[in-house]
Formats: structure tokens, sequence, C-alpha cells
């Protein structure tokens, strides 16, 4: 259910400060496009999580 994502990546996100959509997918056992179409709606939803491209990229909260 989305709605259960979306809060389990909110408890990632809090715990480890940055995820990749990678980390999240692996994690919730959903594919990399989901986890970034998940991390996206939260960002639309106004929470501070931007996606941050490179080497050392991911989705912080700010």
């Amino acid at each position: 259910m989305r709605a259960d994502r979306l809060v389990a990546i909110l408890l990632l996100l809090q715990a480890r400060g940055q995820v990749t959509a990678g980390e999240v997918a692996i994690e919730l056992e959903v594919s990399e496009r989901t986890a970034r179409r998940d991390l996206e709606a939260l960002g639309m939803e106004g929470l501070p999580i931007y996606p941050r491209e490179g080497r050392h990229g991911g989705w912080p909260i700010l």
C-alpha cells in the first residue's frame, strides 16, 4: 500500500538523513522507479526533500 511505503520512507529518511532510490527499493521491496515516484510524491506534498545528483547523490531531508 502506498501510504505505508511513504511512512516507511519518512522513517528511513529520519534515521539516515539521506537515501537513494536504490536503497529505498531494496528496503521496501519495490522497483527503483516506484521508489523514485514515492520520493517525488513526498516532495510534492511539501516535505523538504529534493534529489541531489552526483557521486554522493540521493534524497536528503533538509
